[in-house]
């Protein structure tokens, strides 16, 4: 079992014709990830690497009961290809689009939240399941092997690239992972790492958790005060990168537009402090996690 996808899925890509989506699509296929339809308005009756491609999302639902979405669109149609998504009873979506307004990300998560959607995104790398072969993203590229094995350990990043890397850290650590999810590097998310901790913490095959983060956002703040009242029970990994940009001018943007520190907010610092308050383990190195996997999951440390 994983959280958010697995072999009930029923995928659709909208946006599927375009240039970059059409990549995705052959490398998502291509690891045994079965999608059953695209869509592009106007580009009915074509097919991409197979799939056949719909005008609209109601079409492919009728079709092919999808209810999972990858949306990669241009920035100005992501918010139309989410809403049309969650009209037609698509329960889980990600939305890879970067530089997406943030008034239509707000737009966005509050439908989503309304209707009871699993958001992931914007600007995502998306998520992958490796006991069930499947992905919806970018996540893993053409070689998603190389980092994501079948385990039981759930993995949350901010970073695209580190989602990749933190993956390849619990495989060295001769672990594998159950879910890794790109939480995307924006301030505004469909998803927060407390709103995947609640579904890692229902998930029987999850047994513990690592986490990616950067500065900006209150989201480690928030988790630790999550895990102080009881929500998640499981061992939390985390480690926090960026700690030199607490030396840089206040308002500084290091790389993701989310990942900025405002006043006392957003402070690796901070983070670390009442993450390790509130009982995680809070690694200062990254790969310091290697150890602190087998100690947490067999009782040993490696020597």
């Amino acid at each position: 079992m994983a959280i958010l996808i697995d072999r009930n899925s029923k995928i659709l890509i909208q946006g599927i014709t375009g240039r970059e989506a059409s990549m995705i699509t052959r490398h998502t296929l291509d690891y045994g990830t079965p999608v059953l339809a695209g869509v592009t308005p106007g580009k009915k009756g074509m097919n991409v690497h197979g799939v056949p491609v719909y005008d609209t999302v109601k079409e492919a639902v009728e079709q092919h009961g999808v209810n999972t979405s990858l949306i990669v669109v241009p920035p100005p149609f992501a918010l139309d290809a989410v809403e049309e998504a969650i009209a037609s009873g698509i329960k889980v979506i990600v939305v890879t689009t970067e530089n997406v307004p943030q008034l239509d990300v707000l737009k966005m998560l509050h439908l989503a939240r309304k209707n009871g959607v699993h958001l992931i995104g914007p600007n995502t790398v998306g998520m992958i399941n490796p006991g069930d072969r499947m992905k919806l993203g970018s996540i893993g590229g053409d070689n998603p092997e190389r980092c994501f094995v079948p385990g039981r350990v759930g993995v949350i990043s901010r970073s695209g690239g580190m989602t990749a890397e933190t993956s390849w850290m619990v495989k060295r650590a001769g672990f594998g992972v159950s879910t890794s999810i790109g939480m995307g590097g924006d301030a505004l998310i469909g998803s927060n790492i407390v709103d995947l901790l609640t579904l890692f913490e229902k998930d029987d095959d999850t047994d513990a958790v690592v986490v990616f983060s950067e500065p900006g956002t209150s989201f480690e703040e928030d988790a630790a005060e999550f895990l102080t009242k009881g929500g998640f029970s499981k061992p939390l990994i985390s480690y926090i990168a960026g700690r030199f940009t607490e030396n840089m001018p206040e308002g500084t943007v290091f790389g993701h537009a989310g990942t900025m520190i405002s006043g006392g907010e957003g402070r690796p610092s901070t983070k670390m402090k009442k993450l390790h308050e509130a009982g995680a383990h809070v690694v200062e190195r990254f790969d310091d996690m290697i150890n602190v996997l087998h100690s947490v999951l067999t009782g040993k440390a490696v020597r």
